[in-house]
Order: structure tokens, then sequence, then C-alpha cells
């Protein structure tokens, strides 16, 4: 791959209303007809609301089995506990990754009554390996993760990747099969960027404030943008502060087996996961 071609939007999503757990609204970008899955990325959910009919039901206990659910608070409270005697809240700006691995089962709850609740789950697989691994918890509260300023109106909260000398806290031991980007990037008006994507990842890019150019592309709010080919990705905002998350993960090539909560490889691992769920092996 040329150092010197551009990522460009190879294709542009609106994502689907939907709504999940006990009725909490939300909008889906990766999971839905529209854009089933991105390799390594399931799911792909921005939940932003203010009115507390929408969110307070939360997402009572359920399972998982076989991949990582990623949860980036940017407003609210959220109390999680698992059936490992977990727990613990996710406050504004923090990270919670959360590799579910042979399984587990788990809650996350409002810990409000009112006001805004917003941010965003995403789903990312685990390659056949590591699907039985225990499960484990990377959790980091806001100032834990870095923020670096690359370039003149430019700031970024580095969740997961390298900018420079930065690293971000998630999987900062380079233990992880899809070796993710996860980029929480805020642009001042005509402030512009251009980040180096690591070789062979998927990567995409979606703005959730204002409007931004992605490699030459113009994405309004709630437009998610897949990207091609290319070692540059630049960023650009136009007469307004632009907000988007970058996100980018090598892809595992390897059969997906999906129902529900629970992602394997084969059917028969599938119906082992039912199975070893019914009998509260989990």
């Amino acid at each position: 791959m040329s150092p010197s071609r551009i990522a460009r939007v190879v294709r542009t999503i609106q994502g689907m209303p939907t709504s999940d757990g006990a009725g909490v609204r939300l909008t889906r970008l990766i999971g839905a007809p529209q854009l089933p899955e991105l390799d390594p990325f399931l799911m792909l959910d921005e939940f932003g609301t203010d009115r507390p009919e929408e969110y307070l039901a939360g997402f009572p206990d359920h399972p998982h089995r076989g991949f990582e659910t990623v949860t980036y608070m940017l407003d609210g409270r959220m109390r999680h506990r698992d059936n490992h005697g977990n727990e613990g809240v996710l406050v504004p700006g923090s990270v919670q990754w959360m590799t579910a691995g042979r399984g587990l089962v788990h809650s996350e709850m409002p810990e409000q009554q009112e006001g805004r609740m917003r941010g965003f789950q995403l789903w990312v697989n685990l390659p056949a390996r590591d699907k039985m691994t225990a499960p484990r918890y990377q959790e980091f509260a806001p100032e834990r993760i870095p923020r670096v300023e690359p370039a003149p109106g430019v700031a970024v909260r580095l969740i997961a990747g390298r900018i420079g000398d930065h690293v971000g806290p998630v999987y900062a031991d380079g233990g992880a099969a899809t070796a993710p980007v996860y980029l929480d990037v805020r642009l001042a008006p005509q402030a512009k960027w251009t980040y180096a994507l690591p070789d062979g990842h998927n990567a995409f890019a979606y703005v959730y404030e204002g409007g931004a150019k992605v490699g030459g592309s113009a994405l309004r709010k709630g437009r998610l943008g897949v990207l091609g080919d290319g070692a540059r990705l630049e960023l650009a905002a136009q007469d307004e502060e632009a907000r988007l998350i970058v996100v980018a993960g090598r892809p595992l090539g390897e059969p997906v087996a999906r129902y529900g909560p629970f992602v394997m490889n084969t059917r028969e691992e599938l119906m082992q996961a039912f199975e070893d769920y019914r009998a509260g092996r989990f």
C-alpha cells in the first residue's frame, strides 16, 4: 500500500432507528441490513436522548459469548453488573472494553432519573482461538484516556491505537488480534488533520456533531463513512466545529455464526452456547 494514498469514503450509511434492552431507543449503524458487519466489527449503536422514558428501562440481565463490547459514554451515568461479581459506574468520558469470551451475564442500567444519556456501543469480534477465553474488563475513567492535540484546532481522545508517541490505554500491551484503533476527534472550524491508518485494517468514521470532510467526502451529522484502502485519513472541518469517531481494526477473515448475544464460528458452537447458557454454565 502506498504511504501517500488517501483513504476515501467508499460507502455512506444512515443509521436505522431501533430499540434494544428493555426498550432503550438507539440508532444502529453497523449490524442492520444496510451494513450487517464490517469485519471485525459486528455492531455499532449510538444512543442519545434527554427523554428519561427512552432510556430508564436500561438493559437488564442478558448473556454474551464470543466477542467484545465497547461502551463509550459521552453524557450520563450507567451502572454495570455481571454474574462474576464485577460492578462499576460509567461516567461521561469513560470507556469500558469488555471481553465476554466464554460467557457472562450482565446488566447495564442508568444511574440517573433525568438528564441526557449519550454514547456508543461497539461490538468487536474475537478470533476462534479467543472465543472461549476468560471474561475480562478494561475500564478507564476519563482522566486515564489521553487527550492529544496533533494539529492546530484538533483534539483527540485516544481510546485505542497510537498517535505519535501517545498510546491509548485499551490493549496498550498489543494483545488484541484485531489491533483496534478508536479515536474521538474534535475539529475546530476550518481545522485539518491527517491520521496514518494501520496497514490492512478495515475502518470507518462516524460524524456525531456538525459536519466534516473525511477523505475528501462531506459527511454530515448522523452519517457513517466506510473507508476504503489507503494509508492516510484526511479530516477537515468546515465553518462549524465537528466531532466524530474514527474506528479501525484488523479483519479476522473467519466465518461468523451469530444469533442474538452469541457470536461463534459454526452453527454447532452456537447451539453449544445456548445449551451452556440454559444450563447455567456462564
